[in-house]
């Protein structure tokens, strides 16, 4: 799967979402310009010590990035969009966009692609999730499609006695 980032703003947002990339096999695309330096603290942090673990790539400007991906199948989340995320069907492959967190995606693009549109549900009042918990649950919904390719649905427990107390006695 790819996500695609245009205009991103928040280092801590694309850190969080470069760590989701890392952990599931994704790849990130990252459309300028930013709103922080890729050398940012804050992102480098948020992305912990993944960063070797995941593929990314920078692009000028969404023009270039279509360039270079010319027929792509993808999906646009955007709060305008007319059906939610879980009606979707994903394939291996597709490239999941999201709009920056002050703007979104551009209304010019949402316009030609609007049938490709999807959105979070919640409620009416609600403006919008946070960037990096909406790309999060697409992409997951997006694996699940696709039967979690390359990763471990299974975990198992270390053996180490962390933490006693009284509290256990009420399990």
């Amino acid at each position: 799967m790819n996500i695609v980032l245009v205009q991103p703003e928040i280092p801590q947002n694309t850190g969080n979402i470069a760590r989701t990339c890392a952990a599931t096999g994704t790849v990130l695309h990252l459309i300028e310009p930013l709103g922080f330096s890729l050398a940012d603290k804050y992102l480098k942090r948020a992305g912990l010590d993944y960063w070797h673990l995941m593929e990314y790539h920078v692009y000028r400007d969404l023009e270039d990035f279509f360039q270079k991906h010319p027929g792509i199948s993808a999906y646009y989340a955007t709060t305008k969009a007319p059906r939610g995320y879980h009606e979707a069907e994903y394939r291996d492959g597709d490239f999941l966009f999201f709009g920056c967190e002050t703007r979104g995606l551009p209304e010019n693009l949402l316009k030609k692609v609007y049938d490709r549109c999807i959105r979070i549900p919640m409620r009416p009042e609600a403006r919008s999730l946070n960037l990096a918990n909406s790309a999060a649950v697409i992409l997951y919904e997006a694996l699940r499609q696709n039967g979690f390719p390359g990763m471990a649905a299974e975990g198992s427990l270390t053996g180490r006695e962390e933490q006693s107390g009284p509290w256990l006695d009420y399990i």
